[in-house]
């Protein structure tokens, strides 16, 4: 079985994970938070990095999700909760998908319509979800650099335009209008739930849970870095920039003789993000295949009817934005930190040794 690189997953949560990051999320946070946009970030960061770190820690055990959850429950109870899981993973799909599909029809094709604009991306997320969830590792060889020059291109073309002032003074919306944007800002931070179905496609080494956890945290300082620049930008208009890393550097004054030559890392950040919003219907994918068996075209077939599925509710939801955005930032917001942050907590608990009968 293919395995997955010690480096390649520091790659995907130091530069992969942060991309995912950099569309709605400035526009939402600044909209209950304002210029304390930086805190309620933060406080997500610190959360997630706890729970990458015990998800990486799980890793030590040698068993994968299923394995860990049938060695201490029975395989019948594994099956019930991988596959709430499953549908858990689907659920967090669903907003980096409509964010994919805005960014692009707005950004790259504003004058197409939608069904030919983000139709065919369908075709990419069925096959790389009937592709096995391990082979991902190599990829993010590739995307990990590509990440990193997109990102600092952007910032060294927004950079000059900001004004860091526009953050003081600090604490203006007080820890209230603070913890309100951290508590809708859950459905953006669930990169430990991408995780978990890795278990037992990559092997543990020393030290692996806090230095991935280390690099989790660089690439959330490099996020908050990217928020105190957008906010020192646009400030009272932030919160109408719905694509923030694509409007940061169309300020810089070169482009007046060069033209958008920013486009060339904006394109490079949208290609890795095109992969990184496929990973919750894959890790879902892989949650069926560990319960139910990995027969011969049952990764083809879930990877294609998964894929036609989400093309169909993404299509229907074209004009619902702002209902979807609303509904899965509010009253389902408690569901990503159950998922995401306190059950790879509680994993820790389960079972230690492997139980024959498992």
């Amino acid at each position: 079985m293919t395995k997955i690189g010690r480096r390649q997953i520091y790659f995907f949560l130091a530069c992969i994970a942060p991309v995912g990051k950099l569309v709605f999320l400035p526009a939402q946070l600044a909209d209950v938070a304002k210029n304390d946009l930086l805190f309620p970030a933060a406080m997500q960061y610190l959360i997630q990095t706890a729970a990458v770190f015990c998800v990486l820690l799980l890793a030590k055990r040698g068993m994968n999700f299923f394995e860990l959850l049938a060695n201490t429950f029975g395989k019948i109870a594994a099956r019930v909760l991988i596959t709430v899981y499953a549908a858990f993973l689907f659920f967090a799909a669903l907003l980096p998908l409509l964010e994919q599909k805005l960014f692009v029809q707005s950004v790259f094709y504003d004058t197409l319509p939608s069904l030919v604009a983000f139709a065919p991306f369908f075709l990419f997320t069925a096959y790389l979800c009937s592709k096995p969830l391990a082979s991902y590792g190599r990829t993010w060889d590739i995307l990990g650099p590509l990440a990193i020059v997109g990102f600092a291109g952007i910032l060294a073309f927004s950079f000059g335009s900001a004004d860091f002032a526009a953050l003081l003074p600090v604490g203006a919306v007080g820890f209230g209008g603070i913890w309100k944007s951290a508590v809708s800002a859950f459905s953006w931070f669930f990169d430990a739930a991408l995780l978990l179905p890795l278990l037992g496609k990559f092997d543990y080494e020393k030290g692996m849970a806090w230095k991935g956890a280390l690099f989790y945290l660089a690439g959330g300082a490099a996020v908050l870095l990217f928020l105190a620049v957008f906010y020192g930008i646009f400030q009272e208009t932030a919160v109408n920039q719905l694509f923030a890393f694509s409007t940061t550097s169309k300020y810089f004054s070169g482009i007046t003789m060069l033209g958008r030559i920013d486009y060339i890392f904006i394109f490079t950040l949208g290609l890795v993000m095109a992969f990184y919003v496929t990973l919750p219907l894959q890790g879902g994918i892989e949650c069926l295949l560990l319960a139910y068996g990995r027969k011969k075209y049952l990764p083809t077939a879930l990877g294609v009817a998964v894929s036609a599925a989400f093309l169909t509710t993404v299509l229907l939801l074209d004009y619902r934005f702002g209902d979807v955005l609303k509904a899965i930032t509010g009253a389902a917001a408690w569901i990503f930190p159950v998922f995401a942050s306190a059950l790879p907590a509680l994993m820790l608990l389960l079972r230690r040794e492997r139980r024959e009968t498992a």
